[in-house]
């Protein structure tokens, strides 16, 4: 019976602890974009080369659940498309990289590099249009 208690007990720490990060998460995107000084209008300068490995990342990785070509006919799942993240007015550079590195349940848990983040964030903010 005590080993059940502690096993609740370790498992609402964890749950805490977990909330406890996403908000910090969420409060760190809120705040970050009054801190970082103008920026081109996506929020961040696109490298074609960078975009272009971020592509290839997102078909290799992505592509079965999200759409990631701008397409007029978009990928029937749960999942949204590229080209609709990227023109939410709440897509910035920052809000993708805080929601690349923070787990999310109904997604699997990658772990990308830091050049891999900025690769796959060119290329999502490459779809948006002006």
């Amino acid at each position: 019976m005590a080993g059940r208690r502690m096993a609740l007990s370790e498992q609402v720490k964890m749950s805490r602890s977990n909330g406890i990060h996403v908000a910090f998460a969420v409060v760190i995107a809120l705040v970050a974009p009054f801190f970082i000084g103008p920026h081109h209008a996506s929020g961040a300068i696109l490298s074609q080369d960078s975009a272009a490995a971020g592509h290839r990342l997102a078909e290799a990785w992505c592509g079965e659940c999200h759409a990631i070509e701008a397409t007029p006919t978009p990928k029937a799942t749960a999942a949204p498309d590229f080209a609709a993240i990227a023109n939410r007015p709440s897509t910035t550079a920052l809000s993708l990289k805080v929601f690349l590195r923070t787990n999310h349940p109904s997604m699997p848990n990658i772990v990308i590099t830091p050049d891999q983040t900025d690769d796959l964030v060119n290329y999502i903010l490459g779809l948006k249009r002006n």
